[in-house]
């Protein structure tokens, strides 16, 4: 019977300790402090300049090509030409 108790008493232990770890692990996180919405820059009267970036070259525009007939030609009668040339066998 005491053995019975003891068995008790160590599932009820690990059973306990499984619930805090998950409780502790659940805690909710706390919100770091908000970026300021404004910022600003001072260059203190330094002159700034830019160039626009964009490629270089001349654009080509190119014709789409006129829509041709397929190539490749359906068989309307292959299964009676393979029966054929199982024949033939």
């Amino acid at each position: 019977m005491s053995k019975d108790i003891s068995k008790f008493i160590s599932q009820a232990l690990v059973f306990a300790s499984l619930i805090v770890g998950m409780s502790v692990t659940a805690l909710p996180a706390h919100a770091q402090d908000a970026p300021p919405a404004e910022t600003t820059y001072d260059f203190e009267d330094d002159l700034v300049t830019g160039d626009l970036v964009r490629p270089d070259g001349e654009q080509l525009i190119v014709r789409r090509r006129g829509r041709r007939a397929s190539l490749i030609q359906i068989r309307e009668h292959f299964i009676p030409e393979m029966l054929k040339s199982g024949e033939d066998l």
